[in-house]
């Protein structure tokens, strides 16, 4: 049986979610539709961090629990001043979005094809840091967090942008058609 939407909990920071919320007033959205479409946005940043020569993947990596203290916010993100994760920067971005504490649960409904990506989003997150990311909810964390540590002021021009050429929701969307 296909689901329309799939509900994940999320762990993040506090000043993460007060972003989240603040974005979604701001476009008169939900907070699930905020954060699909972050992710949405995200994944093109996360597919072009390289793997680094200098960070060892191990061959059994190490599993990133979904329990406080597992994930985290940094103080730059996709959106910062030196392009969407480009390159080591990039890397060293999502190291430090992972490497501190997440003590907040959000639960959100994604649309199913969006979800459907989560596996995805943790493989490459494994492949750039050697942390294996675990369940789909650790990995809509660390790819929604690593998004939520760009320039707030940017997150939300992009959103507009996006809301302004459809309705909130509107990544989702064009997904269903690209698949």
């Amino acid at each position: 049986m296909d689901c329309e939407e799939v509900m994940l909990t999320v762990r993040i920071a506090a000043a993460e979610r007060a972003l989240l919320r603040e974005l979604a007033r701001g476009h008169g959205a939900d907070v699930s539709d905020v954060a699909a479409d972050g992710l949405i946005d995200v994944v093109p940043s996360l597919h072009v961090l390289p793997v680094p020569p200098v960070l060892p993947v191990r061959p059994e990596p190490a599993v990133l629990p979904v329990a406080p203290g597992a994930g985290a916010g940094a103080a730059s993100g996709p959106g910062s001043a030196t392009g969407p994760g480009v390159g080591d920067a990039g890397v060293l971005r999502l190291l430090r979005v992972l490497a501190r504490p997440a003590p907040c649960a959000v639960t959100l409904w994604l649309p199913a094809p969006v979800a459907d990506l989560l596996p995805l989003v943790g493989e490459r997150i494994t492949a750039v840091t050697g942390l294996r990311i675990g369940p789909a909810s650790a990995a809509l964390s660390a790819a929604l967090r690593f998004w939520l540590a760009g320039d707030p002021q940017q997150l939300a021009a992009g959103l507009a942008t996006l809301h302004r050429q459809g309705s909130p929701g509107l990544a989702a969307q064009r997904l269903d058609v690209a698949a």
